[in-house]
């Protein structure tokens, strides 16, 4: 991974929280307020904004930020209310109310994206609510506006002040911090807070923590760098198969160079977490599965062959228990050891590791449609049908035995 920080901004950040100038709020003061849940209504904007700066649509920002918009539509932020959430959300805002808002504040964290907003014991509509808005998910003004105000990072030379008046601007300049350089901007959704809900002993959302007490952490490298490199606006995560790459090393080897029949075989296959900053998977979703088998001549496997682990967090579809956790923290290995007697010559050692993304979601919207799915049901379909469409194979090697 390459450090993007300049030296001092790194010094900084792991003093007091980095400040933006002299005299000004640190990262985490600024993030309080950012940050503060629920966000309130942008309200109306200041009378000199034209339709486009008064907007917050995605494609207004675009149309002066188009290579942002165009990876941000290939992201997972742009699907973050995708059909599994707004399937669930159905019924949900209807009977849990609390609850199904409570899933906005990160899935569509403006408020004018929730229908309803929270009114003591009940909930009332949002006369906020923009329907076009709302299914939008995790867009850029989610982020980067709060009162029609436009925040963002430093300029790339590390400045942060206007070298022109703001008012002369397109909707009045951006308010420049180095909190958008740093892991703490991820942590509000990427974190349960101490008290959240957990299992084990473990909360269930905690990649910040665990980038914390990691080594790229005291090496500097933050969230930033990795997911968002260059600041493109992509997000690659568990889904991407380059990005999978690039934070694994894999090793695959034979104990010998030839077997003879009768021989007992020996095949290693190892899975390290070696450019992931956190645990690898971070969540409950994902699966990874290693595995060997025995492949012959006329490329069949051989029946009741096959060997596997697990990498994952697995816990019950109603989150009541985890069963177990193989998940590899930075700098962990998993290692599948692979012994067979084999009858004959000519066969191969087949090694995999396959990654399944969304394998508790696709139990849990099968589920979710034998029970009943009520007016989300075709929704949760939708969505089962990606999450089976979505696993793919990370390595594969077949080994010559003989």
């Amino acid at each position: 991974m390459r450090l993007r920080y300049p030296a001092v901004l790194i010094a900084v950040l792991a003093a007091l929280g980095a400040v933006n100038a002299p005299g000004a709020e640190t990262i985490q003061e600024f993030l309080g307020r950012h940050w503060r849940r629920p966000l309130v209504p942008q309200g109306p904007p200041p009378a000199r904004f034209s339709q486009l700066e008064a907007s917050l649509q995605p494609e207004a920002c675009g149309a002066c930020h188009p290579v942002q918009l165009a990876d941000w539509t290939t992201s997972l932020h742009a699907r973050s209310m995708g059909p599994g959430v707004a399937g669930q959300l159905v019924e949900m805002l209807e009977t849990d109310p609390g609850s199904a808002l409570g899933c906005l504040t990160c899935h569509a964290p403006l408020a004018e994206q929730a229908p309803r907003v929270v009114d003591g014991a009940r909930a009332r509509a949002n006369p906020v609510y923009d329907g076009t808005l709302g299914p939008r998910g995790l867009v850029c003004a989610g982020c980067h506006v709060r009162g029609h105000e436009r925040f963002g990072p430093p300029r790339r030379d590390g400045s942060l002040a206007s070298t022109v008046p703001r008012e002369t601007l397109p909707h009045n300049g951006v308010t420049r911090t180095p909190a958008f350089l740093s892991s703490e901007f991820c942590r509000s959704c990427h974190q349960f807070a101490p008290d959240g809900f957990a299992l084990n002993g473990k909360l269930l959302e905690n990649t910040y923590e665990e980038w914390k007490t990691s080594r790229f952490a005291r090496e500097g490298v933050q969230c930033q760098d990795c997911h968002m490199p260059d600041r493109r606006h992509l997000w690659r995560g568990i889904h991407d198969p380059a990005m999978v790459r690039l934070g694994l090393t894999i090793v695959a080897r034979t104990g010998a160079s030839r077997y003879r029949a009768g021989d007992t075989i020996s095949v290693t296959l190892s899975v390290e977490n070696t450019r992931v900053g956190h645990a690898f998977p971070t969540y409950v979703t994902p699966r990874v599965v290693l595995s060997a088998e025995l492949v012959d001549q006329a490329g069949e496997v051989v029946a009741g062959s096959r060997e596997e682990r697990v990498i994952a967090r697995d816990v019950a579809l109603d989150l009541s228990r985890e069963r177990a956790d193989t998940r590899l923290l930075p700098g962990a290995k998993a290692v599948l050891e692979y012994r067979r007697r084999v009858d004959r010559v000519g066969l191969r050692a087949r090694v995999s590791v396959v990654v399944y993304p969304d394998a508790f979601y696709t139990d849990f919207f099968e589920s979710l449609l034998a029970q009943g799915a009520g007016r989300g049901e075709a929704l949760i379909r939708d969505a089962l049908g990606a999450t089976r469409r979505s696993p793919f194979t990370v390595f594969e090697r077949e080994l010559p035995l003989s």
